[in-house]
Formats: C-alpha cells, structure tokens, sequence
C-alpha cells in the first residue's frame, strides 16, 4: 500500500482552495503547515469585505494599480500569513505550500515569519514572462528550503 505524503496531501488542499478565489486573472491558494499540522489555509482575492472581483467585473478583473498588477488582491500565502498572525499562530519553522511561487514581496513576508520551507507547483516567473524567479532566490539566498513540487493531477482529489 503506498501512503500518500504530507506534501502530496497539502499541495492537494492548495489546488483545491485556489477553486475558491475570486481572482479572474489567476487562482492560487496556500496551505501552512506545522509539526503536519495545518495551521492556516488562504486563497489569493480582495480583503474579507470588498469587492469579488468576479462579479464586480467578470471579463476584466479588478482595476490595475499603476504597475499592472491587481489593484485589491492579496496573494494567498499573504492571506493565510495574516490569518495566522490574527490568530496568534507562530509560523517559525512552519512549511508553507503553494499553488503559485511566491513574488518578492511576499518572499521577504514568509523570511521574516520565519517559515522555514516552501514547497510550491507552478512558476512565478513563467506566469509573469519573466526571467526570474525573485522570490524563490530570495528565500534560498537566506536559508529557506524551495521546492518545486511536481504533483500529478490524478492525485489531486
């Protein structure tokens, strides 16, 4: 019998809570984990109590902010950083899983949480067209373990 890794389990939550972002360009959704426990979850879209992007505009997205990003979006490792920071959860030594590799920015958020392993599916950088992934240097620049996990989809219940 070949028993499914926690990895595989929480990539496949991930996958599964993008399905719940409002985000018309992208859904992404994260999944943090400590001592294989799950200690927050959270999806990419508009703060709790704005707009949903897909139904304020559903062939556009929401407004661009003056670099062409998402002008109300929170990236879901974000969202799931700050449930845990209002809930008082530590997240030093945790593992974050992510359906998306994380930006700069929120690289430098996961580092200063101290989470101390990332494991992501898809490329940052691909989805952008650009040539680097920033995010992922940065965090193995300072200690962080990466990985780039390549789940089946047939896995993915």
């Amino acid at each position: 019998m070949n028993k499914v890794s926690f990895d595989e389990i929480y990539m496949g939550l991930a996958v599964n809570l993008a399905k719940k972002s409002h985000c018309v360009m992208a859904q992404v959704g994260a999944v943090l984990s400590k001592d294989t426990r799950i200690v927050s979850l959270g999806y990419n879209g508009p703060p709790a109590g704005t707009h949903n992007c897909d139904i304020e505009w559903p062939e556009t997205g929401c407004p661009r902010d003056r670099k062409g990003g998402c002008s109300l979006a929170l990236h879901a490792e974000a969202n799931a950083i700050l449930y845990a920071a209002k809930n008082q959860i530590t997240l030093e030594g945790a593992t974050l899983y992510v359906t998306l590799s994380p930006c700069l920015p929120c690289a430098r958020i996961i580092y200063t949480t101290g989470i101390k392993r990332v494991v992501y599916k898809d490329s940052y950088a691909s989805y952008k067209g650009i040539s680097v992934e920033e995010g992922v240097d940065f965090l193995q620049r300072f200690g962080v373990d990466v990985i780039h996990f390549k789940i089946e989809e047939a896995k993915i219940i």
